[in-house]
Order: C-alpha cells, then sequence, then structure tokens
C-alpha cells in the first residue's frame, strides 16, 4: 500500500452515517431515485474576500478508481449493532460490491475565485451513489481549497518575489502535506521542498542545507566551503545558526572562490531573529562586496501579515520560504464546506425542490438544479448569480439578495456572462479533458487580476455580490413558507 494511493477510489473514505443512509435508501427502494447535491461554502476564510477553487482533479482521479473492495465489503460485513447482529445485511453489500459511480457531476474549474452559497460541484444522479459521496468530496475541496487560498493571499503580498512552499515537515501526515504543495503551487508559489509532490505533480522543487550541515563541521566556513565544492550549481548558504551577519561575511568569502570557477553564490538564508534589520544588513554586506546578483532568503514561521509587516519595515527579501502557517492554514484550519440535497425527480420527469430549514437564514439551503453565472463589464468581474437551470426567461435579468429582498441588481446589455459549472462526469465516465497544474495556477491569477481589488482587501474586504436569480429567490421563499407552515 503506497503513500500516494492508500484511499485511492476506495468507497469507504466515509463517514459510517452515509453508508447507514445508503443501506435505508436501498432498504425502502429509494436507492436509485435520481437526485441533485450541491457542494458548496458559507465563508470566505482568513476573514477575506475570496476563495480560490482547488481539488477537481484529486476529485477526479477518486471518482475514477470509486469502488468498494473484496476486503471493504469484508471489512462492512463484520460491523455490528447494538445487539451484536450484523449492521448490514448480505443483500445490500452484494449491492456494493457490484456498484459503479454512474452519476452526472458538473464543477467550477480549478484556479477559479468562487464565492459563498454558490456551488463549486453540482452531483446528479442516483440518491445512494450521491450520498455516499458526500464526505470524501467534502474532505478534497475543503482542504485544497482552502490551502491555495492562504497561498493566494501571500502571493498578493509579494508580487514579485519568490515563494517557495517550505511546509511538509508541519503538514498534517504525508496526505496533507503533498496536497497542500500542490494547492499552494495553484495558489500562486514558484516551488516547493517537497520532492515527492515535485515529482508527483511537476512543481519546481527547491532547497539547500539545514543547520545541522554547518553544525557538523569544525567551523561555518568550512561547512560553506565543503557545501560549495559539492553542489556549486545550488549553493544559497544558511547563515544564521551562530552569528547572522558573520555567516553572512562567511558566505561572501565562499562566494569569490565560486566566482572563480565560473560559478556563483545564488543566495544567503535567514531563519530567525529580526528578519527586517537581518536583511537590510545582509544586502548591505552583499552589494558592497560585489554580490548584488544574491539573493536572500527568508524562513521563519512566516504567513500573509508577517510578509506585510516586513516588506513595511523596509526588509530587503527576495524569496520567501512560507511553511507551517500555510500547509496548516493555521489561523483557519477547515473550510467548512457543505453538502446539500436540492432536487429529487418525480416519476413523472419533473424535480421536487427540496430545502433544509434553519433558525439562521445563512444555513437554509437553496433548492434547484443549480448553476452559477458570471457578469461582467469591461473584463472586471461584476457579480455571481446562482440560478435553476430548470428555470426559463426572457428580457432583462434581475439578482436579488439571498438574505435581502430589497437589494435587488439587473443584467442587460453592456454585460457579458459566463456559466460556471462545466461537465466533468456523464454517466460516470469523464468527458473533460483536466487542464495541466501550471495551467490551473494561471487562470487563478488570471482569476484575481479581473476583481475589483477592494475584494482582496486582507481588513474589511469590499463584498462581492452574490445572488439569486428572481425566479429562484421566489422558489425559495415559497418553499420556506411552506415549511415554516407545516406542509
Amino acid at each position: 500500500m503506497t503513500l500516494d494511493n492508500h484511499y485511492s477510489g476506495s468507497a469507504l473514505l466515509t463517514d459510517l452515517y452515509q453508508l447507514t443512509m445508503a443501506y435505508g435508501y436501498w432498504k425502502s427502494g429509494k436507492g436509485e431515485e435520481q437526485a441533485v447535491f450541491n457542494l458548496y461554502f458559507r465563508k470566505h476564510p482568513f476573514q477575506g474576500g475570496f476563495t480560490i477553487s482547488c481539488g477537481l482533479e484529486s476529485v477526479v482521479h477518486y471518482l475514477e478508481n470509486y469502488s468498494f473492495s473484496e476486503s471493504d465489503i469484508a471489512y462492512l460485513a463484520s460491523l455490528t449493532g447494538a445487539d451484536g447482529q450484523p449492521l448490514f445485511e448480505s443483500g445490500f453489500l452484494e449491492y456494493l460490491r457490484e456498484l459503479k459511480f454512474s452519476c452526472d457531476l458538473d464543477a467550477i474549474p480549478e484556479g477559479t475565485l468562487v464565492f459563498p452559497d454558490e456551488p463549486l460541484i453540482r452531483v446528479t444522479g442516483p440518491v445512494i451513489q450521491c450520498q455516499l459521496l458526500e464526505t470524501a468530496l467534502l474532505n478534497i475541496v475543503n482542504f485544497e481549497s482552502l490551502i491555495a487560498t492562504k497561498a493566494a493571499r501571500i502571493r498578493l503580498v509579494a508580487p514579485e518575489d519568490t515563494l517557495l512552499e517550505f511546509g511538509l515537515r508541519r503538514a498534517q501526515g504525508p496526505d496533507g502535506g503533498i496536497t497542500a504543495s500542490r494547492a499552494a503551487y495553484i495558489g500562486g508559489f514558484d516551488g516547493t521542498s517537497n520532492v515527492f509532490a515535485g515529482r508527483k505533480f511537476n512543481i519546481p522543487v527547491k532547497g539547500t542545507h539545514a543547520h545541522s550541515w554547518v553544525m557538523s563541521f569544525p567551523s561555518e566556513k568550512e561547512a560553506f566551503e565543503a557545501y560549495a565544492a559539492h553542489m556549486p550549481n545550488n549553493v544559497i548558504l544558511l547563515v544564521d545558526t551562530y552569528d547572522t551577519l558573520k555567516g553572512v561575511k562567511n558566505a561572501i568569502e565562499v562566494g569569490r572562490e565560486l566566482k572563480k570557477n565560473n560559478h556563483r553564490l545564488l543566495g544567503v538564508r535567514l531563519d530567525s531573529g529580526d528578519l527586517a534589520y537581518l536583511s537590510i544588513e545582509s544586502r548591505k554586506l552583499l552589494d558592497d562586496n560585489g554580490f548584488t546578483d544574491t539573493s536572500i532568503v527568508a524562513s521563519n514561521d512566516l504567513d500573509e501579515y508577517i510578509i506585510k509587516s516586513l516588506k513595511e519595515q523596509g526588509a530587503r527579501i527576495d524569496a520567501w520560504g512560507v511553511g507551517t502557517r500555510l500547509v496548516t492554514a493555521y489561523d483557519q484550519p477547515a473550510l467548512g464546506g457543505v453538502y446539500k440535497l436540492s432536487a429529487l425527480k418525480k416519476s413523472d420527469g419533473t424535480w421536487d425542490y427540496k430545502l433544509k430549514l434553519s433558525e439562521q437564514m445563512v444555513k437554509v439551503s437553496t433548492p434547484g438544479v443549480l448553476q452559477v453565472r458570471r457578469f461582467s463589464k469591461n473584463g472586471v468581474f461584476v457579480a455571481d448569480m446562482i440560478f435553476n437551470q430548470e428555470d426559463e426567461w426572457e428580457g432583462e435579468t434581475r439578482m436579488i439578495h439571498p438574505y435581502d429582498f430589497t437589494k435587488q441588481q439587473s443584467f442587460g446589455p453592456g454585460y457579458s456572462f459566463e456559466d460556471l459549472l462545466v461537465p466533468i462526469f456523464r454517466n460516470g465516465g469523464l468527458v473533460a479533458e483536466l487542464p495541466g497544474i501550471t495551467d490551473i495556477k494561471e487562470r487563478a491569477a488570471r482569476q484575481l487580476k479581473s476583481i475589483y481589488e477592494g475584494t482582496l482587501r486582507f481588513t474589511n474586504p469590499h463584498t462581492y455580490h452574490v445572488g439569486l436569480e428572481k425566479h429562484l429567490f421566489d422558489l425559495k421563499t415559497r418553499l420556506i413558507m411552506e415549511k415554516r407552515a407545516g406542509k
């Protein structure tokens, strides 16, 4: 069982209650009823104004291999209820053994800016299959979107600098580290220290040496000389093992020897202390000695706020190694996405729209076979409108705020639009061509440049407009009133 596929396609990557519901659907004869489920989130992470969608490729690979193996079935057969009897009867286990993914799946492409309440993924198919997919889809999309968004925020404060993801050793297990490397690259990072992720996802890998290398030699200078002799084409020296500025001076001496042999000192890395002061002083030493093209790399528990502060202090840092606070999404370790039923098909072929009530309006789900239409004007994103694909309307489009009917917006001539959810699977077969990771990364960068910059602020960001098309708003309101009345 290898590191990168220990859950590959396994339908057991789920919560038990998905299986108990599936068993209930099967027992009641409802399992093949056609259903629509939507995956979305309710609030941006990090108190921000945007989120980057990520994880679709992982979803695709998971679903392409989706099955219950013989060992999965044997394990489920061993589960017992409170009475000591088998939890699932043999007929249901045989059903699972033969189960093949046969749903339609539509999704917003990876690297797209997305906003609360709009479906990132829509699954249509037998209710038993749609239900079984909930946990795995949320697990994949929640985490990857969270890390891609964190990475994009860091890129915003360092638009011209080199960003390197250094987080594997602090990540939440091997899967967390590998997945975070991919998501960070999509969000805007330039490379990773994670060699496994570099190979798996074709991400540039970067790295130098640790303090232990320096400590293993009689002196820092000897350690630097040995490293430069062995790897003259990869010389970035960690200079803070003992005294940072003395370390820079030792690095400069080694750099002079490199120049004699037609190599160069690529950089020095600062990993502790007052990074603003030390980078300024290091830059002076390097420039005064002719090493103007030697970069200064900084690490040490960095995030977007610390990098922003260091820049405001005049730090002379060219590249940033960001680890723990990126790959663990340190200040908000979960996105909080949800997966809700929005329609069941009736025997006459029409849809019976479904809605979950709550005392909190933000938790009231939206009924329908949902799609998201993004309106733009002069190349800038203006608003996203959620609508029911089954509705038809003519003329001007009207969008209503989901929680305040007094806030309405119309879209006529002069606006261009794009429907964001695109077909990925049809009847269980992959119909989309997945883009390469660099294409996804470039899409994310273009998206960030196509929105009002106030939306990207860290403090009190502008709220991007997301609403319901009028027919959908009316449908949701009617269903709320009916449910409140007990119908």
